[in-house]
């Protein structure tokens, strides 16, 4: 039996609460990530809503604190690929995929980074900027050591004299290395995907330059993004004068197959909205939305910031997108006043969903879980025991089970840990 070992399967804010919360019960927890650093999507974001506050100001301390936490062993750039046992004693199959990196000698001081000459699409920033081939997804990454890409690296060699500790690897000195881990209890929180919006073909996304999605937009409006917290449309670097929110992008659609609300676009683009008004005050924002789903505590009170300080908020959705003398040119009718309104942007943000990840259905086949009607981990009682899964000593938090804004991901890491937690001491 193994009973005070956990595993937690995701290093995002629900993942990293979980493992914090168990192992400071006494438990050792081995935190699984199959990124290179800890912090999940919360780490892209700029502020969060509704207070506003900067994102990795909150994540960050709690990224350190996990990596320093006596309890907690942390396996970055691994994967879960078997599970075996019951509760108390399960057996978990993990593989870690090379760093191409002396990790105990690195020291995260990025003077590879600057030698090297290879710059490629930066998935950290959405693609909107570009990062080397060794490199550090953001300053803050947690561990603070870098990876080779291998894929894109062309193996001039700069990385390895640079560096004074001569941690950078060759090829033929890291490999995959497999291991087994044994715990009583193992909480998942693997998070999500955002809905690939070339799905909306009407939107014209990846055709049309200025037709970004929100996580592309959160980079754009982030200090440490690719253009420094500065708005930029990407066909010409001019601040734009006109932006649209598309809401509802891959949520509540039922030719898509996405035929649920994904909880968090409305706020997000109010929030966005509201940080364009603060920086360009000039800037004239447009919010189309399908509802307004301000539901949580302060939400509707933001809203109404967001109207007084000069948002507009039209009740339709448009039909088509298309180019003309710069702009992107769009045309909806306000299903409250029946006006058809043509609108010319400078820039249109897409507000994509967010949906189950990848290997969502995968994992659960593993784990001997299941999957919902909608793709995400299924809870065994959504009234009395959410984090619960049908499989005893198996708990799930987060938006792998369902869409759900930081607050309400911070609250189920914590309730899930607890349930390990419970579990434990039971026996």
């Amino acid at each position: 039996m193994h009973m005070n070992n956990a595993v937690v399967i995701g290093g995002g804010i629900a993942g990293i609460i979980a493992a914090i919360d168990i192992a400071s019960h006494g438990i050792h927890v081995s935190l699984i990530e199959r990124e290179p650093t800890i912090g999940g999507h919360m780490a892209m974001l700029d502020k969060t809503f509704p207070t506003n506050d900067c994102s990795m100001c909150i994540l960050s301390p709690k990224m350190v604190e996990a990596q320093r936490h006596p309890n907690i062993t942390l396996y970055t750039l691994s994967e879960v690929t078997g599970v075996e046992g019951q509760a108390g004693d399960f057996t978990v199959h993990v593989i870690q995929h090379p760093r191409y990196i002396r990790e105990e000698d690195c020291t995260g001081c990025g003077d590879c980074v600057e030698v090297c000459p290879v710059e490629v699409y930066n998935r950290f920033d959405a693609g909107v900027g570009v990062r080397k081939a060794i490199y550090k997804a953001h300053p803050q990454v947690v561990p603070n050591i870098v990876i080779r890409d291998k894929e894109h690296c062309i193996d001039c060699g700069l990385c390895y004299s640079i560096c004074g500790k001569n941690a950078v690897l060759h090829d033929n000195e890291d490999e995959e290395k497999e291991f087994l881990l044994n715990a009583g209890t193992i909480v998942i929180a693997t998070g999500y995907e955002i809905f690939d919006a070339r799905r909306k073909l009407p939107y014209k996304y990846l055709s049309i330059p200025d037709v970004i999605t929100s996580l592309e937009f959160e980079r754009l409006i982030n200090a440490s993004g690719p253009t420094s917290g500065k708005i930029k449309r990407l066909s010409d670097g001019k601040t734009p004068k006109e932006i649209v929110f598309i809401q509802c992008v891959g949520s509540r659609d039922i030719p898509l197959g996405c035929t649920s609300c994904s909880a968090v676009c409305c706020m997000y683009a109010i929030k966005n909205a509201m940080l364009i008004k603060e920086k360009y005050p000039d800037c004239n924002v447009t919010i189309l939305y399908m509802d307004i789903r301000a539901y949580g505590k302060g939400y509707q009170e933001y809203y109404d910031r967001a109207e007084a300080l000069g948002v507009n908020f039209v009740r339709g959705l448009p039909g088509d997108l298309y180019s003309g003398d710069g702009k992107v040119i769009l045309q909806v009718e306000n299903s409250e006043t029946q006006e058809v309104k043509k609108i010319q942007a400078d820039l249109v943000v897409l507000s994509v969903g967010i949906r189950p990840t990848n290997d969502a259905s995968a994992l659960a086949e593993k784990l001997g879980i299941t999957c919902d009607d909608t793709g995400f981990f299924e809870s065994a009682d959504v009234k009395c025991g959410p984090v619960k899964t049908l499989k005893p000593g198996i708990f799930i938090a987060g938006t792998c089970k369902e869409p759900m804004d930081i607050p309400d991901s911070v609250m189920e890491g914590g309730a899930a840990a607890m349930q390990a937690v419970i579990a434990t001491f039971r026996g």
